[in-house]
């Protein structure tokens, strides 16, 4: 693991990434309907994510708590809060791990409030932090429901330009109750 800071943005107060996601990723050829397949090398702790994430691995959810918990040690938080979905599943990923995250350092875990308010196109398939902006421009939402003075952790599963994150946290920051705002990534792009 090879935890790096996140960029300084004034929407969070510190962050941090645990690993890059990929290592390398080789084209081998299209496959029988003509998409191109990779060759692609991850870190651990972007083949956990990958697991998590496209193979419904459940059990990288402890892996990778663990390893914000092992990342964070001695640092305390009132609240845990995954970053609200692109895409809905059943089950989501993030939640999953912050889940364990607030438990494994003593924290209320707490899916209720940030809220995403609208749908938004998967952030990976726009280019570039202008747009991914535009696409997220207010469509994140506070629910006020800790207590003041709070500080929160934001868990993310991928790191790219950060537009998500900022979009985000610029959210939290409206919130008077929220004290300060860490954020941790499970992986970069970079």
């Amino acid at each position: 693991m090879v935890i790096q800071p996140l960029p300084a943005n004034p929407a969070w107060d510190c962050g941090i990434s645990l690993d890059k996601h990929t290592i390398s990723s080789t084209p081998i050829g299209p496959n029988e309907y003509g998409h191109m397949q990779f060759d692609t090398q991850r870190t651990a702790v972007g083949e956990a994510v990958f697991r998590l994430k496209y193979r419904d691995d459940y059990q990288q959810v402890g892996y990778l708590a663990q390893a914000v918990a092992t990342a964070l040690a001695g640092q305390r938080f009132d609240r845990v809060i995954p970053m609200p979905a692109s895409r809905q599943r059943t089950r989501q990923p993030v939640h999953e791990v912050a889940r364990q995250v607030a438990t494994l350092l003593g924290s209320t875990y707490t899916d209720q409030v940030l809220i995403k308010t609208w749908s938004t196109s998967t952030m990976k398939d726009l280019d570039g932090h202008e747009a991914r902006a535009k696409a997220l421009a207010g469509c994140f939402t506070v629910n006020n429901t800790v207590a003041p003075p709070c500080d929160v952790l934001v868990l993310d599963d991928l790191f790219d330009t950060g537009a998500s994150l900022q979009a985000a946290c610029t959210a939290l920051r409206e919130c008077a109750s929220i004290r300060g705002i860490s954020v941790v990534a499970l992986t970069r792009r970079q």
